[in-house]
């Protein structure tokens, strides 16, 4: 190694090191402002894939502790940029596509969403995602994922009570004592993604 090379090696060193500062100093900050709500930032750390304080943190800077703010939990939703689109035009539905707002939360659920389906942890939300995606495609269930992620956010705020996967357990159940027609039981099935075949094929 020339003299200049580890001369220059040495200045990037520095500068990673005061980065660092940097950054250590600014998480103190905001770890100072953020005790007044350590209540609500443990609660959402008991949301599947919320473990960095940073991450709740976060969350919390976007859409507060209050959420009387928000009628229900479509609203905020909404608010967030995970529901679908509503562009209608003579009866005629042009776009479903998710809105561009939520700039700032929406990529963080989607990065959560994406980490808590690969994980067998929370059967809840994994069987859940692989329904969507055998029928929507993996996208549009991610969006869904994250979108049941802030659903869930919503109510621990709401209630002040930590995540509870049975809610979540039940929707998955179909229940034992429900009629279907004919008809209604092959939608279902396709749905579910399997091929229906006729009698003896």
């Amino acid at each position: 190694m020339t003299p200049e090379q580890a001369g220059k090696i040495k200045v990037i060193q520095q500068h990673y090191e005061s980065l660092k500062c940097c950054k250590a100093q600014l998480e103190s900050i905001i770890l100072s402002l953020a005790g007044a709500y350590t209540e609500e930032l443990n609660l959402i750390l008991t949301v599947p894939s919320f473990k960095n304080i940073f991450s709740a943190i976060a969350v919390v800077s976007e859409i507060g502790v209050n959420m009387d703010v928000f009628l229900t939990a479509k609203h905020l939703c909404s608010w967030a940029g995970l529901t679908p689109s509503n562009d209608q035009s003579a009866g005629k539905r042009k776009s479903v596509l998710i809105s561009r707002a939520g700039v700032y939360i929406k990529p963080l659920l989607v990065q959560c969403a994406t980490a808590v389906v690969k994980s067998e942890k929370h059967p809840e939300i994994r069987n859940r995602y692989l329904q969507l995606k055998r029928r929507r495609g993996h996208k549009r269930a991610i969006i869904a994922i994250a979108r049941m992620l802030l659903t869930a956010i919503y109510h621990i705020l709401k209630n002040k009570q930590p995540y509870n996967p049975e809610l979540y357990k039940k929707s998955d159940v179909r229940p034992v004592d429900r009629e279907m027609i004919v008809e209604q039981a092959i939608q279902w099935a396709q749905a579910q993604g399997y091929t229906i075949l006729a009698p003896g094929t």
